[in-house]
């Protein structure tokens, strides 16, 4: 236990002490690590300024997690940089002989390393060494209590500038407006907009049904979620799914970039979202090494994979928020923590003979999760079961729900333009997490004109792990062949 003396409140107004929610207790055995690669080597002295200016003045950065018999906090702390900064003394002659191996091998060492908690719970390691994608990298390690993995990524690109224009912000993609509420008429989250009075009797049925069937979607889903996490079904066991303990695991963390134009391309062919092509993809993907690995090519039923999805149900901070927040080390109202529910998505192995199928039948899947509440019913339960039982008891059912499924899986949205980070042009990057019971974990990332799979590993599980990126970049390429040939064909027609 921690033992420190507190002023109760900080010279900023604000409360020194501030007590973790019960869901940043249980994602406290998980750390983000974020490697972003750079344009140019990196001036140390430039990003210790950049970060002295910027993330060390977020609340959550310059706060250690204290606890003291059941009661956890947050206590600001005084930050010093050389225990956050990290120089490692790697081999020249390994970087010389394969710099890409090197910077992999490191990153995946620090999954086997505890983090220091007697100090602000984020690192940021500094590798200046070429590398085959970038001239140096700059890998973030941060305990996930700090943040969910959205809000995270948003506070780092809120650390960044337009490359275009070193005093602007990053441009991030527009978001979609709420729905436009109309004086007198209800919306039923998932389902069809009230009807006007004008509209008749038909409209006013369809919207009933609409509830129904939203009601309906709901029970089935909330009743799958509990199955899973009363251990009454799991997935089947595969080429991926992890041993007992994996979470404790050596984890290696490899990704590729991929044409953002490609996916785009197929999502306005198939009239799909950006999200229904990743799925796909993912599923064509993890089909493709499922019968290359287990030679059973003979399969007529599709296997049924599932992913625990983490959902933010209320809206993530904007970049402009969290660097005012950053600005004047003070939270300015801007909502920050774990707020999440969660989506139960299926993939499915098969075997299909147009790819296109992939995306089809992912967004089937995802249109259906859309029309459920299931994300607000989830979190609901979670609140109150953290309430009523404690986060020992909801941590428990938590890490059981993600061992019975196969794949945690999130597409994390980022700048449209090049962007620098404290001076230095940023080339790509590529988050990910471990510490969970899961053997393979993927995730998404755009930037500029780039999507990034973004994969975590079993180090022993998966010595293959870049065939299956090569399974990625593949896939994607034939999807996209197919949608170049569907639009020919119907063009034609």
């Amino acid at each position: 236990m921690l033992s420190i003396h507190t002023r109760g409140v900080g010279a900023t107004g604000e409360a020194d002490d501030e007590p973790l929610s019960p869901t940043a207790q249980f994602y406290s055995d998980l750390c983000i690590v974020a490697v972003v690669g750079l344009a140019a080597p990196i001036d140390i002295e430039l990003a210790r300024a950049g970060l002295e200016v910027t993330l060390v003045r977020h609340p959550r950065f310059c706060s250690i997690h204290v606890t003291d018999g059941p009661e956890h906090r947050w206590v600001r702390t005084p930050v010093n940089l050389d225990d956050h900064i990290i120089v490692p003394d790697l081999d020249p002659a390994a970087i010389a002989a394969d710099p890409d191996k090197v910077l992999e091998d490191y990153v995946s060492s620090l999954s086997t390393l505890p983090m220091d908690k007697s100090r602000p719970l984020w690192e940021l390691h500094i590798l200046d060494f070429p590398t085959s994608e970038a001239a140096s990298a700059a890998v973030f390690r941060i305990n996930h209590a700090l943040g969910d993995g959205t809000s995270l990524i948003s506070l780092l690109l809120a650390c960044t500038r337009s490359a275009a224009d070193p005093k602007a912000l990053p441009v991030m993609p527009s978001a979609m407006p709420p729905p436009a509420r109309r004086k007198g008429r209800r919306r039923v989250y998932g389902a069809s907009p009230t009807p006007a009075r004008s509209a008749g009797a038909m409209a006013f049925v369809a919207w009933v049904l609409s509830c129904v069937l939203l009601a309906w979607h709901t029970i089935v889903d909330v009743v799958s979620f509990a199955a899973l996490a009363l251990d009454l079904v799991r997935d089947p066991r595969t080429v991926f799914t992890g041993v007992k303990g994996v979470e404790f695991r050596r984890k290696r963390f490899v990704s590729r970039g991929l044409s953002l134009d490609d996916v785009k391309h197929v999502k306005n062919v198939l009239g799909c979202t950006v999200n229904d092509v990743l799925v796909g993809v993912t599923s064509a993907a993890l089909s493709r090494y499922y019968f290359r690995k287990s030679g059973d090519d003979a399969t007529k039923k599709d296997v049924c994979l599932r992913s625990l999805l983490m959902v933010n149900v209320r809206s993530t901070p904007g970049i402009q928020e969290l660097a005012q927040m950053m600005e004047s080390s003070k939270n300015n109202d801007v909502k920050w923590g774990n707020p999440v529910g969660q989506i139960i998505l299926p993939f499915y192995i098969a075997m299909y003979d147009d790819p296109l199928e992939y995306v089809r039948k992912a967004k089937k899947v995802v249109d259906r999760k859309k029309h459920s509440l299931e994300v607000i019913v989830t979190h609901g339960i979670g609140k109150k079961g953290s309430e009523l039982f404690g986060t020992k008891v909801s941590g428990a059912i938590f890490h059981r729900m993600i061992s019975n499924t196969t794949v945690p899986f999130s597409n994390i949205i980022g700048p449209v333009e090049p962007v620098e980070f404290y001076g230095h042009r940023v080339v790509y990057i590529a988050p990910s997490v471990y510490g969970h019971p899961s053997a393979l974990t993927i995730l998404w990332q755009s930037y500029a004109d780039t999507i990034r799979v973004v994969l975590a590993v079993d180090d022993s599980q998966f010595p293959d792990c870049h065939h299956l990126l090569d399974d990625f970049a593949e896939s994607l390429k034939l999807i996209r062949e197919a949608a170049s040939a569907h639009y020919q064909e119907a063009g034609n027609s």
